[in-house]
């Protein structure tokens, strides 16, 4: 009989032992859950173009996505994206989207590039002149009044595709895509606002095929990558 008390207290002295041991060891995941923090967000609204929503390119290739990947990489936070874009998209049909969709005036970074179909459609300069300053100042309320979040992205030169060569007038295009970009640019330096050239890149495209996309027109994964690497500096700075 004292042998089987004396077994019983022994199995019960062991299940207590394991019952502390098993509290201890969830009382340290707890206590190590609270020690890890919690990811920042921040978000980040991409407004354009063809160039913007990544034509002919991966769903992840575009240069938002690619500088929402590079951002959380070499900050602390968790990149909200979100992007306003259509292959076609003239400054009017930019401008139309936002007033139909809406958006918010609390993101912590912008970006705008556009300009290329209004160029390629033939449509007057003037509308650009007018248009273009329109949408930096809704890029601005998009940030929440501050134009130190806003980046405007010059406009690549399609010129040095397969498909600006065929145009036949691949000489005047680089001439007018200069033309807005001078305009963007110097808008842009007269109100304080960052404007990233990245057309340069794009005028390697006959050089380095791999720039061009796989539709002969617009730039590939390596072209927007070779975007971000100018626009990460900006952005890191901007979106703290």
């Amino acid at each position: 009989m004292k042998k089987i008390q004396y077994f019983i207290f022994i199995v019960f002295l062991t299940l207590l032992s394991c019952g502390a041991n098993d509290n201890f060891i969830a009382n340290q995941n707890n206590t190590n859950n609270e020690n890890i923090p919690v990811d920042e967000i921040r978000s980040l609204l991409s407004l354009g173009d063809s160039y913007t929503i990544g034509q002919s390119v991966c769903a992840t290739c575009k240069f938002p996505e690619q500088l929402k990947t590079k951002l959380s990489a070499d900050t602390f936070y968790t990149i909200d994206l979100n992007v306003i874009a259509q292959t076609g998209w003239t400054t009017a049909n930019l401008k139309n989207a936002i007033d139909n969709q809406g958006i918010s005036s609390n993101y912590d970074l912008v970006t705008l590039l556009i300009g290329v179909n209004n160029q390629y459609q033939n449509i007057p300069f003037s509308v650009y002149e007018t248009e273009f300053p329109e949408l930096v100042q809704t890029a601005i309320t998009a940030a929440n009044g501050n134009k130190d979040k806003v980046i405007v992205v010059s406009i690549p030169d399609y010129a040095y595709t397969p498909f600006g060569q065929n145009t036949g007038n691949s000489d005047t295009i680089s001439q007018e895509i200069d033309m807005y970009n001078d305009f963007a640019e110097s808008y842009c330096q007269s109100q304080d606002i960052t404007f990233v050239y990245i057309t340069d890149i794009t005028r390697n495209g006959l050089e380095q095929p791999e720039l061009v996309a796989s539709d002969g027109l617009h730039p590939s994964e390596l072209a927007y990558a070779k975007f971000v690497e100018r626009i990460l500096p900006f952005a890191i700075e901007k979106i703290d």
